[in-house]
Formats: C-alpha cells, structure tokens, sequence
C-alpha cells in the first residue's frame, strides 16, 4: 500500500467516524466558547450586601456610601439588627453583611479602634474574597482620611500628611494577570488540557475501534497491511495537523475573542506546539492498541483531568505534591505543555526558559512513540493470518 493510498484510509477512518468528529471537532469548539462564558466579566462585580448600621451618624453614613461606591459591592438594604441582616442575607440570597457597632463616631473623636464586622458567603472563594475586598478597601480608606485630617490639623502640609499616613506604602501591581481575572488566569492551562485530553480520546477511539473490528473479524484490516512505521508516521503526522489548525484557533481567535494576553511570537509558539503535540498523538496511538474498546479511552481521559490540573502546578503548588507523584506526571506530556506554554505565552519568557521543557516533550515523544512501533510490530505479527 503506497503512502498516499494508506493516508486515504486513515483519513477516511477518523473523518467517517462519528465518535471522533464529535470528540475532535465539537469537543473543542463546544469547550471553546462553554467554559470560558461564566466567567466573560473577568471578576465578579456588584455584589449585594447588606449593612447593619448601629451608630447612624453623620461619618458611619459616609462609610455606607463608599462602600456602595465600590465595584466590587452594591449597597442592597439597610437592616436594624443583626438578627435581621442574617434573614435578608439568606432569603434574599446576599453576598455579605456589614455591622457598624455603637459609638463609632465617638471612638474615632477618642482616638480610639473601632471594630467593623465584615460577613461573606465563604462557600464560593472568588466571590468571599471580592465583598470582604471591596468592605475592607472602603473601611480603609476612611480610616486614611481621617488619620490625614488630623495630621493636618496638627500642623502638617497636607502633601505631607496624605504621604506620611501610614508608615508602609504598598505599590500593588499585577505582573502576569493585570484583571485579576478568572478567565486571564486559567483558560490558556485549561485550553491546553482540552486540547491533550481530545487529542488523546480521538486517536483512542480509532486505535480501539480497530481492536474491536479486529476481534469481530470484520473490516479491510488495512492498518495490518502496512508497515507498523509506516502506519505510526501517517497517523500521527493526521493528527499533528488536525490539532496544529485546532491550537492555531485557540490561540488565535479565541485568545483574541475573550482579550487573554499573548506575548509568544509565531515561530516560538509553533515550535513548543508542535512536540506537544506529537508526543500526545504518540501517547493516544498507544491508549488505542492497548485498549481493548473504544469508550474505554474516553473514560481513562476524562478520571484522568482533575488528578492533571492540580498536579501540573497552576492551580495548587507543586510543592505541596508528593515528589514522587510529581515525578510520575512529567512523562505526561500536558504537564511541560502547560508549564511551558504558560510561560512562553502569558508570562513573556524567552525560549530558552523554556528549553529544558521543550527537550522533556521530545524525549516523551521518542519514548511513545518508540513504545507504539513496538506494539504495531507486535500485532501485526500476532495476526499474520488475517493479513
């Protein structure tokens, strides 16, 4: 069988395969747009809280109003009590609480501490953590300016006191993630996830509907008629191809679409894209001769992502990871992916940063795919009578 006639078959057995088009093709446009929407507006903003004013004077109703001047807050009622904030906040399904306690004005006339109690839904971190933000800052703020007011009316410059307030000055200044957003943050790992795991679960698919065909003895068995080098280049270099102009759409398009920054030039991109992408095709070529049917690779995949996401890095630390699972998730090739593609990409890293990445993605590659010539050789030889 020439080359050009055995790449026909093989494209006719992906591109005829329902299970794989719809795997390949709507796996990654569905995810493309399905994942990243919840989280279109970056951070949460506007959420409703509510505000249990004890004190009710002049500068504790100033402190109402900048909390609801803040983005991240919106000021939805007013309670008398705490006993009623913690109904509104449960019947109205609110965000947080603020208390006021007694004598605020008075304290701060006293030079004395105040205390303000902050309430959030602690059941959803990203949504605790931007209310107690947005009460805390505008707390904050207040207690700037009064501080500031009274360095002035001791004698200080007003240019002074607004510099001197406080004896540490932050200079806050996000290096990698500029939103803070959701979306910034974690789609470009995720979207390098979905591109293994369907790369992986196609090339499954195929591998192990041919098993199945195989053990019912029916079809062309052209995949035994050729040599298993052969048959291993044409599938893989199928592969590579469908997933470069499927990577090429999400880190074009749809990096353009959702505003995720890219600062990898063409030729860097391609050249870490490519050997993460063979080495997957190796990988998914191995799950379909050892699988015996097909949903099994769509099942191994899918139990395999959670386990993947927390241990490539960017969602927990490596370091709180056993070493030796660490050590057992770097022959997986989306582990030096993410890490190198997240880098190159998001965080401005020159190739070379990356390069000790680059090699481990090649020497899996020689090891799948010296493992996957193995395999064919040993197959073809175990069914020299159908052939």
């Amino acid at each position: 069988m020439s080359w050009w006639e055995l790449c026909k078959k093989e494209c006719a057995a992906i591109f005829k395969n329902p299970a794989i088009l719809l795997t390949i093709f709507g796996g990654i446009v569905f995810y493309s747009f399905l994942y990243p929407l919840p989280y279109a507006q970056q951070i949460p903003r506007e959420l409703k809280v509510v505000v249990v004013n004890l004190d009710n004077s002049q500068i504790s109703r100033r402190l109402e109003r900048m909390v609801d001047a803040c983005p991240q807050v919106q000021l939805s009622g007013r309670a008398h009590s705490l006993a009623e904030a913690q109904r509104m906040f449960v019947d109205d399904k609110l965000a947080g609480i603020m208390v006021i306690p007694e004598n605020f004005y008075r304290d701060l006339l006293q030079n004395r501490r105040p205390t303000l109690s902050f309430a959030g839904d602690a059941s959803y971190f990203l949504v605790y953590g931007t209310v107690l933000k947005g009460m805390t800052g505008a707390a904050q703020t207040l207690a700037a300016q009064i501080k500031v007011k009274r360095m002035v009316l001791s004698g200080q410059a007003m240019a002074l006191a607004s510099k001197q307030y406080s004896a540490i000055r932050l200079n806050i200044f996000s290096a990698f993630n500029e939103t803070l957003g959701y979306v910034n943050y974690v789609i470009p790992a995720i979207f390098v996830l979905i591109l293994h795991h369907t790369l992986l679960m196609g090339a499954g698919i195929l591998g192990g509907g041919q098993n199945e065909e195989l053990r019912a003895g029916k079809g062309d068995f052209y995949w035994l008629k050729v040599s298993a080098l052969k048959l291993l280049l044409v599938r893989s270099a199928l592969f590579v191809g469908i997933y470069w102009v499927l990577s090429m759409y999400y880190f074009g398009f749809i990096f353009s679409f959702y505003g995720i920054p890219q600062i990898a030039n063409f030729s860097e991109l391609n050249l870490f894209i490519v050997p993460f992408l063979l080495c997957t095709s190796f990988l998914g070529i191995l799950f379909g001769l050892i699988l015996p049917r097909r949903e099994l690779a769509t099942l191994l995949v899918l139990l395999s992502s959670m386990p993947l996401v927390f241990g490539s890095g960017f969602v927990w630390p490596v370091s709180a990871i056993p070493e030796g699972i660490v050590k057992v998730l770097q022959f997986i090739p989306v582990i030096p992916a993410m890490n190198g593609l997240i880098r190159l990409n998001q965080m401005g890293a020159e190739f070379m940063d990356v390069y000790p990445l680059w090699q481990q993605l090649w020497l899996c590659s020689a090891l799948y795919g010296a493992l996957c010539w193995f395999l064919l050789r040993r197959k073809k030889q175990a069914n020299l009578t159908i052939i």
